[in-house]
């Protein structure tokens, strides 16, 4: 095993109480390797992707997309501002008059009812066509032909119209007089609003038109000719109803003098008063009657109860007797005489002279108790007595008068018919009177029930267009489109971008990030060791180094959900970067199927990993198969020649046993292997190692096809210690900004290296001995993960 320096020993525990810390297993017989990071975060301490910091950083991201469409909605707001007519409106306000309700005027929901029937009736008026031809005629607007053939309210025209001065309107001459009117009433329908104010009984007229003295005259107009309109319909129906009334009250007049006659006839006969009264005392006598037999029952039946609780021996536990403080103190001297008898007993006997005494009184005044109860009892018996005397007397008396009542109402039956019929036409009498005065009155004064409160005045400024609305309306339009494209745009992005979404979706430990490099500058990079590329390398090295208390696995399978995501390259570099420090590295081709890491190493690939497994290779040729290769400490085994059973052959008994022997020769065997989506390869060859490090390509590899590999994998038994993302772009990186410090060469020495950066890497290497992962060894990556770190810090 490669040996970690300052490792901790098994079992141990670090010292500080950092929320990062490393859990590692031995399983079995002590070939099994188990690596765990409890980053003391979970699914709840996930960062919340509607932070402000990733919003502003979404703006900073797509800020030429919002950009772009916010300009455009602001210069698509203004063509629109452009394209619209001027309006000016002009409001009068009038108030309704209600009149009272005179039928069942104590009931308020009635007249509520009445005036909200008004005011829409009023405005409904307002709004008819048969006003609407008032207002025409009288201001003669069929006639003017800048009203009956307006401006369009939105056209294409009013651009150059409103810049040049031009009119693109038909003339008036060629309509005819009905074909005026009609366009003049609609075009007056269409632009008239009417609202009544909430709260109040005043309506709101309004009119909107180009012309700001039009719209004044018109919503003027409309008041005045409501107005007219109200009072010639009064004066119209004012004589017909005046002579319809006038008959009425005659003949009513007739029938009220031929009812009263009778009324006074049939009293005078029947021996009634002219005003009715006597039936009204004899109800009164009976109403107190009853109210005083209610009483006596009360009383009677509160007698009952005593006398009964009497009967059956319970007199000492009446109210009255419980009440009484002769009874109270004559108990309580029983009380304590017994309590000093009771006492006494503990030195006397019963037959002692002054216990005899004593027991002498306490007998008496028992007999004078029973005395004192059987006087209040009496007491009772005899209120009992007189409460059943005065029930029966009030019922006599009650039954009396009920007689009485009863030869009054045979009598007062036709009485009161009677007086109905007199009141009934008197009440219509005088109701025909006070309408028929209505009347006369509303002849007389031609008024309606409108008042107006404020008549329309020229406005100064045009209501409508206006451009800072239709800017704002606009510029939240074109927003809302570009947060729409930008949610879909992200929604649609099922690719990893960040080292933050493989430890939030894989529950993986990010070990490393490679940044992306582009053709022909890969060779370069990977061949300098001072360029970021291999800056990257080297901390993905340290933090292989301290994936385990031992260092790192002795054997690595590389896996990658699809090909393309630079596993071979890493493996390459990784075994360059491990020789580099004195391991003996061995790296296996396991890709028989499309091998490529022969071309990296410019070797041939005639013999290989695949001669091992068919035993198609001698003794002697063996030694050939593993090749001495450029890179310090590293031996190369190829795939050699392609075979038709790739899968058969690395899941046989010798692909183990060859894995088990180079890891006992060789400090580190790292196995690169086809992708696992769709092949079994990996997963085969994913429980022969001790740990598989997953691949993953940023801005590449699907969400999806890497949750499967890596369930794949797991399914399989293979242990993986952590994810490793590569070909991460800096200038895509949306959000996270600490990434921003792997560009602008970065990596390079030569510059110097300031005092901060130093001491952030130390910070990060102490956290690393005493058990936090080594992901940020290395100037950039330093800076990287210490924003990891501390966020964690901070959850736990």
């Amino acid at each position: 095993m490669l040996e970690r320096p300052g490792a901790l020993a098994p079992g141990s525990v670090p010292a500080t109480g950092q929320a990062a810390a490393f859990a590692l297993d031995r399983a079995g017989a002590g070939d099994g390797f188990r690596f765990e990071a409890l980053s003391g975060r979970g699914p709840a301490d996930e960062e919340d992707a509607l932070s402000p910091i990733r919003l502003l950083w979404y703006l900073i991201q797509y800020r030429w997309l919002i950009a772009v469409l916010v300009a455009a909605g602001l210069v698509l707001g203004t063509v629109v501002t452009l394209m619209q007519t001027p309006r000016f409106l002009a409001e009068a306000r009038i108030e309704i008059m209600v009149p009272t309700a005179r039928v069942l005027q104590d009931l308020d929901i009635v007249t509520q009812t009445g005036d909200v029937r008004a005011f829409e009736t009023a405005r409904q008026k307002l709004h008819s066509r048969d006003l609407a031809r008032r207002v025409v005629l009288e201001l003669n607007l069929a006639q003017n032909a800048a009203y009956v053939l307006p401006r369009p309210d939105f056209s294409v025209a009013n651009i150059f119209d409103r810049v040049f001065g031009g009119d693109s309107r038909p003339r008036l001459a060629d309509l005819d007089a009905v074909t005026r009117e009609t366009l003049a009433l609609d075009r007056l329908l269409d632009h008239l609003s009417v609202t009544l104010v909430r709260g109040t009984s005043l309506i709101s007229v309004g009119y909107s038109d180009p012309d700001p003295e039009l719209a004044a005259a018109i919503a003027n107009q409309v008041v005045r000719s409501y107005m007219d309109q109200q009072v010639d319909r009064t004066v119209e129906t004012s004589d017909l109803a005046r002579q319809f009334i006038e008959e009425q009250v005659a003949e009513v007049k007739s029938k009220l003098e031929q009812s009263e006659s009778a009324l006074v006839a049939y009293a005078t006969q029947a021996g009634l008063s002219s005003a009715g009264n006597d039936g009204s005392l004899v109800a009164a006598n009976i109403e107190a009657l009853n109210a005083a037999l209610s009483s006596a029952i009360q009383e009677r039946l509160g007698a009952d109860r005593l006398v009964a609780q009497i009967e059956s021996g319970e007199a000492g536990h009446l109210p009255r007797v419980l009440d009484d403080e002769a009874v109270k103190g004559t108990r309580a001297t029983i009380a304590e005489l017994r309590a000093e008898y009771q006492h006494n007993l503990g030195t006397f006997k019963p037959g002692f002279p002054e216990m005899r005494q004593l027991q002498a009184r306490i007998d008496e005044l028992e007999r004078q108790l029973a005395a004192q109860i059987d006087e209040i009892a009496a007491s009772i018996r005899v209120q009992h007595r007189e409460a059943v005397q005065q029930e029966a007397d009030l019922r006599a008396e009650l039954a009396n008068l009920e007689a009485h009542q009863v030869a009054f109402q045979d009598k007062n039956i036709q009485y009161t018919i009677l007086r109905r019929e007199v009141e009934s036409n008197r009440a219509q009498y005088q109701s025909l009177i006070d309408k028929l005065n209505e009347v006369g009155v509303v002849s007389d004064l031609r008024s309606a029930n409108v008042d107006v409160v404020d008549y329309a005045v020229v406005p100064a400024s045009p209501y409508a267009p206006k451009l800072s609305a239709n800017l704002i309306i606009y510029f939240a339009l074109s927003s809302l489109l570009a947060a729409a494209i930008i949610y879909l745009s992200e929604l649609l992005n099922n690719k990893f971008n960040v080292p933050d979404q493989i430890e939030a979706e894989l529950k993986l430990p990010v070990l490393g990030i490679i940044p992306r490099v582009e053709g022909e500058a890969l060779a370069g990079a990977l061949a300098n060791p001072k360029s970021a590329l291999a800056e990257a390398y080297r901390s993905l090295r340290t933090s292989l180094q301290f994936a385990g208390p031992e260092g790192a696995p002795r054997s690595l399978l590389m896996a990658s959900a699809e090909p393309g995501e630079t596993k071979s390259t890493c493996a390459y570099k990784l075994a360059d970067e491990f020789g580099a420090i004195g391991v003996r590295v061995l790296l296996i081709d396991a890709d028989l199927r499309r091998p490529s890491l022969h071309r990296i190493f410019r070797t041939d690939n005639s013999i290989g990993l695949s001669n091992l497994l068919t035993s198609s290779i001698s003794n002697e040729d063996i030694a050939r198969v593993f090749r001495r290769t450029e890179l310090n400490n590293v031996t190369f085994l190829s795939a050699g020649p392609m075979v038709p059973n790739p899968a058969d052959l690395l899941s046989s008994h010798r692909m183990s046993a060859i894995v088990h022997a180079c890891t006992r020769r060789f400090d580190l065997v790292l196995v690169d292997t086809p992708p696992v989506i769709g092949l079994a390869d990996a997963l085969i060859l994913s429980r022969l190692t001790e740990a598989t490090m997953l691949i993953v390509a940023a801005h590449q590899a699907p969400r999806k096809s890497v949750k499967a590999a890596l369930k794949r994998l797991s399914s399989a038994g293979g242990h993986i210690i952590g994810a490793t993302m590569a070909k991460l772009d800096v200038e895509k990186v949306e959000s996270n900004y600490a990434y921003r410090y792997m560009y602008d060469g970065y990596y390079s020495y030569g510059h110097g290296q300031s005092g901060e950066a130093e001491a952030i890497e130390d910070k990060v290497t102490d956290r690393t001995n005493v058990g936090v992962r080594g992901m940020a060894i290395g100037r950039s990556v330093a800076r990287l993960y210490d924003r990891h770190l501390r966020r964690r810090l901070q959850r736990s």
